[in-house]
């Protein structure tokens, strides 16, 4: 199953966000795939600093569940300097909704 959805950057913090995820903490990567994500794609459009995510969950994913989870919730904290987030820490979320595919 494909999932999407956007979010937001604050000015002036592309390099770092990029940075950053290049040195993904490689705990917090294994929980994603743990979790039932794979091919994870984020990408960015330049000009309004929206971040677009794409990514594939497998069946019986446990995604949900991530909010809660303490080593996801230390890195919105790491992030929250640089993207539009709740007041929790984590990223505003907006869904796309699906309109095409191609396989």
């Amino acid at each position: 199953m494909n999932h999407a959805f956007r979010m937001k950057l604050k000015p002036g913090n592309v390099a770092e966000y990029r940075r950053r995820h290049d040195a993904i903490w490689p705990e917090l990567a294994q929980l994603l795939r743990e979790s039932g994500i794979y091919d994870y794609s984020i990408f960015l459009d330049e000009e309004t600093l929206q971040l677009f995510a794409v990514l594939k969950l497998r069946d019986g994913n446990t995604r949900e569940q991530l909010p809660q989870h303490p080593l996801m919730r230390r890195w919105w904290e790491y992030m929250r300097d640089l993207m539009e987030t709740q007041p929790d820490g984590r990223p505003l979320e907006w869904p796309l909704v699906p309109l095409f595919h191609l396989d």
